[in-house]
């Protein structure tokens, strides 16, 4: 998996945020992934309806499907939610997203011409449409557990 530019640095202010605050707001950010796979999935193309049901996803310390992308199996940091498309039945999920060009295959089928396939965009589309809404929804429950927890005195 990709090094996220920056990590550590979030990765050492998130583990200064109280507990309290980390555990209340879990919820809403499977949520708010649960909102941006929705938004994923009805811009996924169908045919079958497989690539669809599987974009999932994946709450905080659990393991993501295996062969999906991106990053295939994973488990997923504490306070964080992973959202996936592919798993072992659903090998095409970035195919689909970023489209084929045309080549000359190998293999069983050595010389068959396959044609280009043009990309058909749902996942990093619906993600940059949908990222606004979600990051507004966990600043929220941020914000009211934080004035929870100083309500309460912890």
């Amino acid at each position: 998996m990709a090094k996220v530019q920056g990590w550590d640095r979030l990765k050492k202010r998130l583990e200064r945020i109280p507990r309290a605050v980390r555990e209340q707001t879990r919820p809403a950010i499977t949520s708010a992934a649960q909102d941006v796979a929705d938004v994923m999935k009805a811009l996924a193309p169908v045919d079958d309806g497989d690539l669809k049901e599987s974009i999932v996803v994946t709450a905080g310390g659990q393991r993501t499907p295996a062969h999906s992308q991106p990053g295939g199996a994973t488990t997923v940091p504490e306070n964080a939610a992973m959202i996936t498309a592919g798993n072992s039945k659903v090998r095409y999920a970035h195919l689909v997203e970023f489209g084929t060009r045309s080549h000359i295959a190998g293999g069983k089928f050595e010389g068959a011409e396959i044609p280009a396939i043009p990309a058909q965009p749902y996942f990093f589309v619906g993600f940059r449409i949908a990222k606004k809404k979600a990051g507004q929804k966990i600043k929220r429950a941020m914000s009211k557990a934080v004035r929870s927890t100083k309500k309460n005195g912890n």
